[in-house]
């Protein structure tokens, strides 16, 4: 925390001088906060992630340094590599594969992943946890809470209680990899049936809490793929495998997966994707999913009866007709695609700040009315919204989102949705969550 407040107070300090008319170099401060980032790896790294995802959020050269970050981190050397390696699989750990690449292939904020082959010649990547992440995780954690209380004190538009705790609790579940492995299986039996959507295999032998080892997946990052200009039916053809890719999983068995930044999809050779990493995985109770879908009927039919049951049916409480109606206002901009039946792209206002107005707008009214203390089970399915839509923004999709979204959700039934997800969850031994221990 202290590297990263100095190079950010300097950074800062330049950009001050910049508007004041003093001249400054903007690709350099980006470059020095991604070093820095980089470096600490961890929780605050993963806010930088999040940050160029969404358009706009940042200044381009800022957005276009920590965009490496999402597949690019500085990794950590072989002497590590060996330690950790050893402290997992025991001191003869190199002869259980065929191979392994020195360098690795792939670094982010939790742990970097290096190429191997295995005996029988399969092809797999080995996701290797950097060293004393818990510490690093709970004192960054720390910071958190201590920056939400800070920030309460002076805006009380959104009550963060339950916001820290999901966030807290999730993130010390990505530090697990054996819970990883069951997420892997999990999606493996959900999206059997979806060959558009490649997921990798866990190799159990060779994997532990802090080691993932899992089959190896050929494909070009999604910044790669946008960089290269491909078609539009190319485009569509990706946009429509990643909507799938989201949502089957949320309305057939009320899992999502709580990570859409660019480095973890890749698109393969014949257009269709790869998702990976599958630390930040949630499970909903099957009345959530239901209120999912009866809001956005509501707000396609002005229903405000309907909107309130939804709201209460997520989890939020004490609301006045004023303030969901604010609410209404953010629900209207995420839902907006999914309301029209006809082919269009997933934003249709040229103005790149229209996003971040609309949130600026329903943060003011929110404020007004006297707050919200949004439900744990919201934050995630709000940010892979705002993530997955950025994402879509990135490609230029054109599709009928209104009909992706109805072909997914029909015949929906909570009953089964229940019966489909203990099965799945039994199925994959995906352990229960930490809920309630933060």
């Amino acid at each position: 925390m202290a590297r990263t407040s100095g190079a950010v107070g300097g950074i800062a300090a330049r950009l001050a001088g910049a508007r004041l008319g003093i001249r400054s170099d903007k690709a350099a401060h980006a470059e020095d906060l991604r070093a820095v980032l980089g470096g600490l790896k961890g929780p605050l790294m993963k806010v930088a992630q999040l940050l160029s995802t969404i358009p706009d959020a940042l200044p381009a050269e800022y957005a276009s340094e920590l965009a490496h970050l999402q597949a690019n981190a500085p990794a950590m050397g072989w002497s590590f590599v060996r330690r950790r390696m050893s402290a997992e699989l025991g001191p003869d750990w190199e002869k259980r594969y065929a191979s392994f690449e020195h360098e690795a292939a792939a670094a982010a904020s939790l742990g970097q992943v290096h190429r191997a082959t295995m005996h029988d010649g399969r092809q797999v990547a080995a996701k290797l946890q950097y060293p004393d992440m818990m510490s690093t995780v709970e004192a960054d954690l720390r910071q958190l809470r201590l920056a939400m209380a800070l920030y309460a004190r002076m805006d009380n538009a959104i009550q963060h209680e339950e916001v820290y705790k999901e966030l807290a609790e999730r993130l010390r579940e990505e530090l697990d990899y054996t819970r990883e492995a069951s997420h892997l299986r999990l999606y493996r039996n959900m999206l059997a049936d979806n060959p558009e959507v490649s997921i990798p295999e866990p190799v159990d032998e060779l994997s532990s809490a802090r080691l993932l080892t899992m089959s190896w997946l050929d494909g070009v990052s999604l910044q790669s793929y946008v960089d290269s200009k491909p078609s539009l039916e190319d485009r569509n053809e990706t946009a429509r495998a990643l909507f799938g890719a989201w949502y089957l999983p949320l309305y057939r068995y009320g899992v999502i997966h709580g990570d859409p930044h660019l480095g973890n999809f890749q698109v393969r050779p014949d257009r269709g994707l790869n998702l990976l990493d599958f630390g930040a995985i949630r499970i909903f109770r099957p009345q959530f999913v239901q209120g999912v879908i009866d809001l956005q009927q509501a707000i396609e039919r002005n229903d405000d009866d309907q909107a309130y049951h939804a709201y209460q049916s997520w989890g939020f409480t004490g609301l006045t007709r004023e303030t969901m109606e604010v609410l209404n206002e953010w629900a209207r901009f995420i839902y907006e695609p999914l309301l029209q039946d006809r082919v269009r792209p997933i934003q249709e206002s040229d103005d790149p700040a229209y996003g971040r107005s609309i949130a600026e707008r329903v943060h003011a009214g929110l404020k007004r009315t006297g707050g919200v203390k949004p439900p744990r089970e919201f934050v995630l399915i709000d940010r892979s919204a705002v993530g997955l839509g950025s994402v879509f923004l990135r490609l230029k999709a054109n599709l009928n989102w209104h009909r992706l979204y109805q072909e997914t959700v029909a015949g929906f039934d909570a009953q089964l949705l229940a019966e489909r997800q203990a099965a799945a969850l039994l199925a994959a031994r995906v352990p229960a969550p930490l809920e309630g221990t933060a």
